[in-house]
């Protein structure tokens, strides 16, 4: 009998992001689990530079997350859209900043 072993709680904010209309993955599933890994790791390791540019330069929380998103989707970033507007959201949360509305995706905020 193969028993899975994976223990972290993938939240469904981020199954969202892979699923079809269905509820259903769009990829197999240790992708899945990599891409979750990948985009909790960036949020998390944005906090500490997300709060010194916000602190430092004076920059507003919302324009901080705004050009984190930007960044985040730009080819290069390795993320798809729906990933960075999960990874901000995301790195919101962890900052207590509260719910940040991110642009559609497709979109871009005019003061960027």
């Amino acid at each position: 009998m193969t028993t899975d072993e994976y223990q972290i709680h993938i939240p469904p904010s981020f199954h969202a992001v892979h699923a079809d209309a269905r509820g259903r993955l769009t990829l197999p599933m240790s992708e899945f689990r990599a891409r979750y890994e990948l985009c909790e790791d960036m949020a998390q390791m944005l906090v500490e530079h997300s709060q010194a540019v916000h602190h430092d330069q004076g920059v507003s929380e919302d324009l901080v997350l705004s050009r984190t998103q930007a960044g985040l989707c730009t080819p290069e970033s390795g993320f798809n859209e729906a990933e960075a507007v999960w990874v901000v959201t995301r790195l919101a949360e962890l900052l207590g900043w509260g719910p940040f509305a991110p642009p559609a995706i497709g979109e871009s905020r005019s003061d960027n």
